[in-house]
């Protein structure tokens, strides 16, 4: 029962110390700053004394988006000139959503032409089957704005004529 006892003294014992700061900097004013949170992303890396993991093989502050795997060449290029590794390559995450982004749009933008195409179409049918009408010669008759009936002249025969024209010419082509 005594092993039981010890046993639970140690867990108590070193119980603090797995909650003790797991990160240590110097900040700009070149005091040591102890955290439970990673440093600010303005801390540079080599201010950086203690943290939580192994540290990053190399961190680029232009463009963190951007993987730090290089290729056989220029790794062997950059250990023969003693210059550190440079990352390569871009998100493929990001360029995956960016592709379908595109694609995305161009099927809308195929979509809409595809639309109005249709819709041009069913107005040429519609302004031939009309100009057929009108040059047939039989009465046509038209509602007002009062809702009576009128009988078109010849006058408006012949306007109705060159509205239907002007519509097939831009539609029918």
């Amino acid at each position: 029962m005594k092993f039981v006892h010890w046993l639970v003294f140690g867990c108590v014992v070193a119980l603090p110390l797995s909650a003790s700061a797991q990160w240590q900097w110097l900040d700009k004013n070149g005091k040591k700053v102890f955290s439970d949170q990673a440093p600010p992303p303005d801390i540079p890396e080599k201010s950086i004394l203690r943290r939580v993991g192994p540290p990053p093989a190399a961190r680029s502050t232009a463009n963190p988006n951007v993987d730090a795997v290089p290729d056989e060449a220029s790794a062997d290029a950059a250990s023969k000139a003693g210059a550190p590794l440079k990352p390569t390559g871009v998100d493929k995450e990001l360029e995956e959503k960016t592709k379908k982004a595109e694609a995305d749009e161009k099927a809308k933008q195929a979509a809409e032409t595809a639309k109005a195409t249709k819709a041009k179409a069913d107005n040429c049918v519609l302004a031939r089957q009309g100009k057929a009408t009108v040059d047939s010669g039989v009465r046509i008759a038209k509602v007002n704005a009062k809702g009576e009936r009128e009988i078109m002249d010849d006058t408006a025969r012949a306007a109705e004529q060159k509205r239907i024209q002007s519509v097939i010419d831009s539609d029918c082509k």
